[in-house]
């Protein structure tokens, strides 16, 4: 009995660990396997395929599952490049899995809806509001940074690190409730919308992601209906 329960969870071990195809035409590929067998990949992308209208991950071809040098060089478990997204095969749990995935799929959609997300500078402008009042914040506290540090809505290593390390997200996380919805949000313009993609897929209410920032939640809402996208 021991023994064919033994080969059952191996064999449901495998399967998890499997290459297949979607019904949407979604590769899922498995580079190295997933180390928490807890982790259900079919399941994750179940879910992903039955919350998100299709339009929003149709950049997606294929999903590689392992471990890359990227994730090391760069402290990240996964990345978008060209239609594929790569995740780490170290996962906590299936909702570890479930937001990577989701936080991806917002990088993937910026390039054909980049002028619908960021054109209006809707959601550029609340980041600046809130990268300011982040500023004031900090240097009440005796963080002090030139305010101009704080303006720059791309990607700034030096900035990364100025939050990441001489700050602490844990030390940063009271500081910018009601701010920004996670420490990492406020990182540059493309994470807060990221960010901001995965909270609305998360939580089915929105009522976080509508108090904290509004003109994201619209965006994002917007993004659910293409022909929506003028309006907003």
């Amino acid at each position: 009995m021991l023994i064919k329960q033994l080969k059952e969870s191996q064999k449901r071990a495998l399967q998890k660990n499997s290459d297949f195809y979607t019904p949407t035409g979604l590769h899922i590929f498995f580079k190295e396997k997933i180390v928490n067998d807890a982790v259900d990949m079919e399941k994750v992308i179940a879910k992903l395929e039955s919350v998100l209208p299709t339009h929003l991950y149709s950049e997606i071809e294929m999903i590689i599952v392992g471990w890359f040098d990227e994730f090391e060089e760069r402290g990240i478990n996964a990345f978008y490049d060209s239609g594929t997204v790569y995740v780490s095969n170290l996962q906590d749990d299936s909702d570890d899995l479930y937001d990577d995935l989701i936080h991806e799929i917002a990088h993937s959609i910026e390039e054909p809806y980049g002028y619908n997300i960021y054109g209006d500078e809707k959601i550029k402008n609340e980041f600046l509001r809130k990268r300011k009042h982040l500023h004031d914040l900090l240097w009440a506290k005796g963080i002090k940074a030139p305010l101009s540090f704080f303006m720059n809505v791309e990607h700034d290593k030096e900035f990364d690190e100025f939050l990441h390390q001489k700050v602490g997200y844990d030390n940063l996380a009271p500081i910018i409730q009601g701010l920004f919805i996670t420490p990492y949000a406020a990182t540059d313009l493309r994470e807060y919308f990221a960010t901001g993609f995965v909270e609305y897929y998360i939580d089915s209410n929105h009522g976080f992601l509508k108090k904290v920032s509004p003109a994201l939640y619209e965006k994002i809402y917007a993004l659910q209906n293409v022909d929506k996208l003028d309006a907003y």
